[in-house]
Parts: structure tokens; C-alpha cells; sequence
């Protein structure tokens, strides 16, 4: 970069936070009574055989397995009937704005009050999340026009990694000059896609929306910038985090409530092959600016899960990170759990403000794809 004017900043950042809690003990007390109702349901089935009794979850099971507590979700009634088991949001018309697009706007407006602009300046939105409520019209458009933005926008999906790509994106356009200012929302409703009635994930996911401002430094007049130094992306095809819901399930004539219609992992294999692929990726995108990860201070980590980060703080600098996080890598997981692209996101928001003038900090996201996104950033 050889002008000011080439300098990229996060200027601002916003999150929409969900009016409900579901903890875990809420949670599993709703799983077990579903699978007795399954249980009883299929007594004959099982006694010979045929079908494998559902397992009771645990709070102990959840918090172990992933240091999950609590989640956010935008609707707990469906969620916790045993009947159910997924939220019950109502229908809105074509002329309503969208849920998503709702809570997108929320988060979008608290992050262009924390960056001192006004939706006028934007002249780019990107709605960068793991799932979109429709394919069209693009939800970064509906969301553009309820603010009253200009320019352009269009919807990005990199699963988990959605949001650092997102920022690769912006990054991108605004040091070329194509754009000056870029909102980029990720709103995850990820309570419409998570499979309720699974043991082994029932727990996973959480609702949110974060926003980030991301402009030219000399437009830049928020208090608290964050220069982007650096962006680097990697993708990787696996089938071990997959979610077959789409527009061609009707003409596949396959069961739209099928199980794999929705959120399902291996995750035994998810952990031993992303975390070095992530580990790997921050080490060589920091050796390239000649820095080391010690030289770092803080990372601001996808949420996934605690064991995930975990290892691969002890990879970067040999840190034993804690069940509560550690000041060099801060957990939300345990409050928010999984909020697929928007959690690394959560971590910056909530936890920048101690940094001084010249810190280094890396956001880095992985997830299905495998994809793989880390934004080096640095304190102004």
C-alpha cells in the first residue's frame, strides 16, 4: 500500500443479540422427552432389533463435548416441544422485510453508529452468511434498501467462513478503489438449520447477526480503527460437514424433511483435519508479513468449539487455553455457542477494547468447504 488513501480500516462493528436464551439444561430436558416419545412410539421396533433406541443428552455431555452453556435463538417455544423440535417463526408477506434482513439491519445500524456514518455513505453491502432465507432477490439487496444505502450489493456463502471472506471481499474493493465504504452483515439463523433431534449436535448453534463497517483510513473518523494488513483464503472439498437443502430436492422427488436436509458432521474427522489446516494457515499467512504468532495479541478464533481452539492456540504459541478462554484467544462459544460466520466476529466485538495503538491481531473463521479465512489486523 503506498498511500494513505490505500489504507483499509474497520472502522465499526454491531451485533444483533436474539431476545431468548435456551440453556443447556432447558435444552435436554426438551431432547430427553422427545426421545421417549420416539422410544415408546417405536417399543416394538427396538425390542427386535430393528431400531436403535435414541440416548439421553446430558448438560455434562454438551459442556465436554463443547464448552457450549447457553445459545441465543430468535424462537425457543418450537425448539423445546418435544413434538417439534425447530422453531416456529411466523410466514411474512413480500411486502413484510424479512426476518433475516431484520436482524440484519439492527446489527447494521449499530455498526454504522460505531464508525460515525450514515447509511448514505455505504456504497457496498455484503450479506455474508452459512445459510440464506431464499436465493432471490439477494437478501444484501432488501437489506441495502431498508437502510437506505447506495451502490450495490449482493449475498456470499462460505459456510462458517463466510464473514472473512466477506472482509477479503470488502478489503479488496475498497483498496482498488471500486468502493469507499462497505457494510458487511452475517446474520445466522442457524436454529432453522440445526437438526434439534440429533444427539450428537442437538447443541451446537445459536442465532445472531453481526455488521462491520470497513472503509478507506482517510474516510475513517471512529475512535477505534483497525487497519487491515493482510487477507489470505484457502478451500479445501470435504463432505464431512454437508447440508443437502436446496432448490432441487423437489425435483430429486427426495424426502424434504430428510435428515440430511439439514446441519450433519463427522466430527472426529472435522477436528483432525481442520485444526492443523487452520493452525498451518494463520503460521504461513503471518510468516508472509514476517511475523510470528507470538508476535500476535490477541486471535480472535472461530467459535466452533472449545477443544478446536483450544489446540490451536497450543499449536501457535504453546498456550494451555482454559474452559473460559484465555486473554490472547477469547471464548464466546460458552455464551452464544455456534453462531457459524459470525462468531470470530463476536469474539472481535466484544473483545478489542483493551488493545493499544500498534497490537496485532488476526480474525480467522474455518468451516465446511473446508474453508479457511484469517484477516490480520492491526490496532490504530
Amino acid at each position: 500500500m503506498n498511500s494513505a488513501s490505500n489504507h483499509v480500516v474497520i472502522s465499526g462493528t454491531g451485533i444483533h443479540q436474539p431476545p431468548h436464551v435456551i440453556s443447556n439444561a432447558e435444552l435436554v430436558l426438551a431432547f430427553n422427552a422427545y426421545a421417549d416419545l420416539q422410544n415408546a412410539e417405536h417399543a416394538e421396533a427396538i425390542a427386535a432389533g430393528e431400531r436403535s433406541a435414541i440416548v439421553h443428552s446430558s448438560v455434562e455431555f454438551i459442556e465436554k463435548a463443547s464448552g457450549i452453556k447457553q445459545r441465543y435463538v430468535l424462537e425457543k417455544s418450537g425448539v423445546l416441544d418435544p413434538t417439534r423440535m425447530y422453531p416456529r417463526f411466523t410466514e411474512r408477506s413480500d411486502e413484510q422485510i424479512s426476518l433475516m434482513a431484520e436482524i440484519a439491519v439492527d446489527a447494521a445500524r449499530q455498526a454504522l453508529a460505531a464508525a460515525g456514518k450514515q447509511a448514505s455513505d455505504i456504497d457496498m453491502v455484503l450479506c455474508a452468511s452459512a445459510n440464506m432465507q431464499r436465493a432471490y432477490p439477494a437478501m444484501a439487496v432488501e437489506i441495502q434498501s431498508a437502510l437506505g444505502a447506495g451502490g450495490y450489493g449482493f449475498d456470499m456463502n462460505v459456510a462458517c467462513s463466510s464473514a472473512t471472506f466477506a472482509i477479503d471481499q470488502a478489503y479488496s474493493a475498497v483498496r482498488s478503489g471500486a468502493s469507499k465504504c462497505v457494510l458487511i452483515v452475517n446474520p445466522e439463523i442457524t436454529s432453522a438449520h440445526l437438526e434439534w433431534r440429533d444427539r450428537d449436535c442437538h447443541f451446537i448453534f445459536g442465532d445472531v447477526c453481526t455488521a462491520l463497517i470497513i472503509e478507506r483510513a482517510d474516510t475513517a473518523t471512529s475512535a477505534d480503527q483497525w487497519e487491515i494488513l493482510s487477507t489470505k483464503l484457502a478451500t479445501q472439498f470435504s463432505n464431512n460437514i454437508r447440508n443437502n437443502f436446496g432448490f432441487m430436492n423437489r425435483a430429486e422427488d427426495s424426502d424434504p424433511l430428510g435428515r440430511d436436509k439439514t446441519f450433519r458432521q463427522e466430527g472426529r474427522k472435522v477436528f483432525k483435519e481442520v485444526v492443523p489446516i487452520a493452525a498451518a494457515h494463520i503460521e504461513s499467512h503471518l510468516a508472509a508479513l514476517d511475523q510470528k504468532p507470538a508476535d500476535v495479541r490477541r486471535f480472535w478464533l472461530h467459535q466452533a468449539n472449545l477443544g478446536m481452539n483450544q489446540f490451536i492456540i497450543r499449536k501457535l504459541i504453546g498456550e494451555t487455553m482454559g474452559a473460559s478462554g484465555s486473554d490472547v484467544a477469547p471464548l464466546i462459544l460458552d455464551t452464544y455457542a455456534n453462531t457459524a460466520s459470525a462468531g470470530s466476529i463476536i469474539a472481535f466485538h466484544e473483545h478489542r477494547a483493551d488493545l493499544l495503538a500498534g497490537d496485532l491481531g488476526v480474525i480467522c473463521s474455518f468451516g465446511a468447504g473446508y474453508s479457511v479465512g484469517s484477516i490480520i489486523v492491526k490496532k490504530r
